[in-house]
């Protein structure tokens, strides 16, 4: 049966280890970004064997599972004298995995950039540094927020995957709650409402941003 006294006891306890989740995704989030672009330039690049080696670790990375990679840096790599903190591999596998898609998001977009820009750029004897930061990047992000924020979503609500590198996160919580107590009925539920809470808000607002830049 719902326990109303014992679902407000155990609340704080469970809106303390909240911003460990936000930062874990936030952070995860900034890494996949700044391999993300990265990975779509090298993919684009002209030279076959680059381009093909930069699909094959892509592809590799997007066909295992997350729960795998986080086991191997943080289980495996230990063992060859690497090593991190549960936070630090975290964000470390959220970002490596996600920097995958992200990637394909930014290449997209650069593609959506209509020939014309690149021609004119080159007729004006714009710089390739020129060219990419003034003419071809600033066309082809705005469009792709939209898509960006859908991964940040997807991201926040990944994190519960965290608790298997023990990272005390809300379901690692919830989980300690739970077997201290044997009432998981609560816990649980508070740890839905908790990513509804967050996640409903951001996908308005990644809703908004999509028909802002629509009409744009």
């Amino acid at each position: 049966m719902w326990n109303w006294d014992y679902a407000f006891q155990i609340l704080p306890e469970l809106l303390n280890v909240l911003p460990i989740t936000i930062s874990a995704t936030l952070l995860g989030f900034l890494v996949a970004c700044l391999l993300g672009l990265p990975l779509a330039l090298v993919r684009r690049s002209r030279n076959r064997m680059i381009s093909g080696a930069a699909f094959a670790v892509m592809e590799f990375i997007r066909s295992t599972p997350l729960l795998v990679q986080l086991f191997v840096l943080f289980y495996v790599l230990p063992i060859y004298g690497v090593s991190f903190s549960p936070m630090v591999t975290g964000v470390i596998g959220l970002g490596v995995h996600y920097s995958t898609y992200m990637s394909e998001v930014f290449r997209s977009g650069i593609d959506a950039v209509p020939k014309g820009q690149w021609e004119a750029s080159k007729a004006l004897n714009f710089s390739a540094k020129r060219t990419w930061m003034s003419i071809i990047l600033p066309q082809a992000l705005p469009p792709v927020i939209p898509v960006m924020g859908n991964y940040l979503i997807t991201m926040f609500k990944e994190t519960p995957i965290l608790s298997a590198i023990t990272l005390v996160e809300l379901l690692q919580t919830a989980k300690a709650i739970g077997s201290g107590s044997f009432k998981y009925l609560e816990a649980f539920t508070l740890v839905g409402i908790l990513f509804l809470l967050l996640s409903y808000p951001s996908s308005l607002l990644v809703r908004k941003l999509e028909i802002h830049f629509q009409r744009k």
